[in-house]
């Protein structure tokens, strides 16, 4: 069974959804029907949807709660990640990148000691469907501009400044 809720965030409203094993997707819900992001998410663990919430969403609302306050880091509440090798690589590779630092996808392609190119990886970064715990939005140009960001490039500057501002980081970016 895959639980969900809707989370408010300082970013807008979120949709979270957890099965018994970790949370399995967390998108703002602005970015697509929350039907198509359910029904793709039921499809994929072979599960039924249903409204409510189980111990892994509660921790992921205190976490992000924690997050927004500048309080929270890193994230240790489970994941459930279905996807190929190479997605799984990736993202992985993602939840690595500290708080408070970006990198290109080109970098992100070496870190990988990936001969895929960094399109590739930019394609898998894209189908990331947990936001915020795999920061997919700590991936710049390699020019230092904001590219490709699903939940919207007014959010990613968002949320890259807030963790600088909580890094001990320079002061705001100014990436557009």
């Amino acid at each position: 069974m895959i639980r969900t809720v809707k989370i408010e965030t300082p970013v807008g409203e979120m949709v979270a959804a957890a099965t018994k094993d970790g949370i399995c997707l967390l998108e703002f819900t602005d970015r697509r029907p929350d039907s198509d992001l359910l029904e793709s998410i039921a499809k994929m663990l072979g599960s039924e949807v249903k409204e409510g919430s189980n111990k892994h969403l509660r921790s992921l609302k205190k976490q992000l709660r924690e997050y927004f306050k500048g309080k929270r880091k890193e994230f240790s509440v489970p994941l459930v990640t279905p996807g190929t090798d190479f997605q799984q690589a990736v993202w992985k590779n993602l939840k690595k990148i500290p708080f408070g630092t970006t990198l290109s996808y080109g970098e992100q392609a070496k870190n990988l000691k990936s001969i895929k190119s960094a399109r590739a990886v930019a394609q898998a970064n894209s189908s990331n469907r947990i936001a915020i715990l795999i920061p997919c939005h700590r991936i710049i140009g390699s020019d230092g501009s904001l590219v490709g960001y699903g939940g919207g490039l007014e959010r990613k500057k968002w949320l890259l400044n807030h963790e600088r501002k909580f890094s001990g980081k320079a002061v705001e970016l100014d990436l557009f």
